[in-house]
């Protein structure tokens, strides 16, 4: 493990860059916006690959920040509708981003901040104080990302947090994932399986619209392997539920290069997005494909959701972790 300079910020703060290796693995983590900047693994010929969408320089995500290459989002990952939400008998307004709607967290979520970083064991935790009102959110809540490689080259990213207020929490990491190679072009050809019978529809605004729905006879499901293609920003209910350890609910394959991503976590849903409005930058449409772990968009709103709530005296934790092999 090392670190290395990457820049600074406009207003002179520095960003470094944690570069993690293991069994043939290195990723690479900034503090800025606790960023996945970059996953090398090896193909089945043994060629080792970028497989994840980011950028070279912090100017380039300083320049292009929508499509949150890489970011550490929140508080609240996903959506919340018309930017305001009930909590405990009142009701919070959010800073709107996206229309009238908040996303990812607002203009000023996790993914725009450094990040305070520390070395532990086998990789790096990141930590920061979102401070009482930030792009709305009540309360002031410490939270920590600690991002670690075991000994099978697996990236494990573990979430901490409390809060002195009633509020909701729900980070995600928002890579984009390419097996055959991030300069190689559209993604839409891997094969994706993901363990869900269930979507939460959504409006015209992508919205949940408080239903669940079955993806058998649609083009929604996934239970079985097939090509990803195109057309998808849903969120997927997660057969297992929430659950104390992480459990394996999707796999993305390269049939060409023979890359595997499998993907193991604690939430209860999974946000398959396929890139389709990517653009931003060097990348095109579909160039990588994000399997964002999470508890489900506009939970405040919806009660028959799980609940996001996060309450002084409890701990917030969550874990998913990336497993990197070839077939």
């Amino acid at each position: 493990m090392e670190t290395q300079p990457f820049g600074a910020l406009p207003d002179g703060t520095p960003v470094h860059r944690w570069i993690l290796r293991r069994a043939g693995v290195q990723v690479c983590v900034l503090t800025y916006g606790g960023i996945v900047q970059s996953v090398r693994v090896p193909g089945r010929e043994g060629d080792t690959a970028e497989i994840t969408l980011g950028f070279d320089t912090l100017d380039d995500y300083l320049e292009h920040p929508s499509p949150y290459f890489g970011a550490l989002v929140g508080r609240y990952a996903n959506r919340i509708g018309q930017a305001r939400f009930p909590l405990d008998d009142r009701v919070h307004h959010l800073t709107p981003n996206e229309g009238r709607n908040l996303l990812h967290g607002g203009d000023g979520g996790f993914d725009k901040h450094v990040w305070d970083a520390e070395p532990v064991p086998d990789g790096v935790r990141l930590s920061r104080v979102s401070p009482h009102g930030e792009e709305g959110f009540p309360g002031r809540v410490e939270i920590s990302a600690t991002f670690t490689l075991d000994a099978s080259g697996a990236l494990s990213l573990a979430y901490e947090a409390v809060t002195d207020a009633p509020t909701v929490l729900n980070p995600t990491n928002h890579s984009y994932w390419n097996l055959s190679g991030a300069d190689s072009g559209t993604a839409s050809g891997h094969e994706l399986r993901i363990a869900a019978s269930r979507i939460t529809p959504v409006d015209a605004e992508r919205i949940p619209t408080g239903a669940f729905t079955p993806v058998a006879d649609t083009r929604f499901d996934f239970r079985e392997p097939r090509k990803t293609g195109t057309g998808y920003d849903h969120n997927y209910v997660l057969d297992k539920g929430r659950t104390a350890d992480a459990e394996e609910v999707a796999e993305l394959h390269d049939p060409t290069s023979g890359r595997v991503l499998t993907v193991a976590t604690t939430e209860p849903g999974l946000q398959l997005y396929t890139g389709d409005y990517l653009g931003d930058g060097p990348y095109g449409p579909c160039a990588g494909t994000a399997l964002e772990t999470q508890h489900f968009p506009d939970s405040p709103n919806h009660p028959q959701f799980p609940s996001t709530v996060l309450r002084p005296g409890e701990v917030f934790s969550s874990r998913t972790v990336y497993g990197f092999s070839v077939r």
